[in-house]
């Protein structure tokens, strides 16, 4: 049996991407009972409300990684980050967020 190197690549890439919204989902909808596909699907008042939800479990579970504590979750913390670019429309090709190029004054 010929197994194509880039059709093992693409499968690869694919099954990567699926677990990746499927951790985006899954964090959306037990830290802050939001659907993803409804909260992309959302415009207007309705989105602003969605992202802000976002925002504020995005703000406590950083809080809670600040404190050390017992609770906290990196990849719950980065698929919020995700979820949150997505829905601002900032996800890049790959699926993986890029850090902004602004540089912070101290």
């Amino acid at each position: 049996m010929i197994v194509d190197a880039k059709a093992v690549a693409d499968f690869i890439a694919a099954r990567n991407h699926a677990t990746g919204e499927a951790r985006q989902r899954a964090a959306l909808q037990l830290v802050c009972g939001i659907d993803l596909a409804a909260a992309l699907a959302s415009v207007g008042a309705e989105r602003a409300q969605k992202r802000s939800r976002i925002l504020r479990a995005l703000e406590r579970e950083r809080l809670k990684g600040l404190r050390k504590h017992w609770n906290y979750d990196l990849n719950r913390h980065i698929a919020l980050k995700q979820a949150l670019d997505r829905l601002d429309g900032r996800a890049a090709a790959d699926g993986k967020t890029r850090p902004s190029k602004t540089k912070r004054r101290a």
